[in-house]
């Protein structure tokens, strides 16, 4: 009984099922293994071909699983490392674009996990700092939410109450 050898296509649809894959990291993984020239760029055309490798969902993917913890610019990193900044630019930047509408919150959200009843001496003060800008949020939204000059998100559900002191 002999073990038979992963084909290049199992081995990356073996990769594809753990997680979205950029064809980049694909090729990276795979490069080894390869046995004669030519026949891992012509797998990588067929799973893209099929719609197993799309660069939109590794998009999705990683913003879903990084916006909680991360600033716009890591993400954008992360991204750029997948090769995704060059093939799908417009979908990275209208991902990012949705990040840093939201920085503010995440990173005031984050801040309460980490270091909410932590005294707000100047040692303190300079931790959360780094702490912030090292998960890519930018200097504004860190001064921000680092001073406390956050104002809270409007409630959509809450409508403003009427004024019933004013007479006709």
């Amino acid at each position: 009984m002999g073990f038979e050898k992963i084909s290049l296509k199992g081995r990356a649809l073996r990769y594809l099922s753990a997680r979205e894959h950029s064809r980049l990291e694909l090729a990276q993984k795979l490069k080894s293994h390869e046995e004669t020239p030519g026949e891992l760029d012509q797998v990588l055309d067929e799973l893209e071909a099929k719609g197993f490798i799309d660069a939109q969902r590794v998009i999705d993917s990683v913003v879903y699983r990084r916006a909680a913890r991360w600033g716009a610019s890591r993400v954008r990193q992360e991204l750029q490392a997948k090769g995704l900044s060059g093939e799908a630019a417009d979908a990275v930047e209208t991902a990012l674009a949705h990040l840093k509408d939201t920085e503010l919150a995440r990173a005031h959200a984050l801040w309460q996990r980490r270091f909410e009843g932590v005294s707000p001496d100047l040692a303190a003060r300079a931790k959360q700092t780094r702490f912030l800008l090292t998960r890519g949020f930018s200097s504004d939204v860190v001064r921000r939410v680092v001073s406390g000059r956050v104002e809270p998100a409007p409630d959509p559900e809450s409508k403003p109450e009427p004024d019933l002191e004013q007479g006709p």
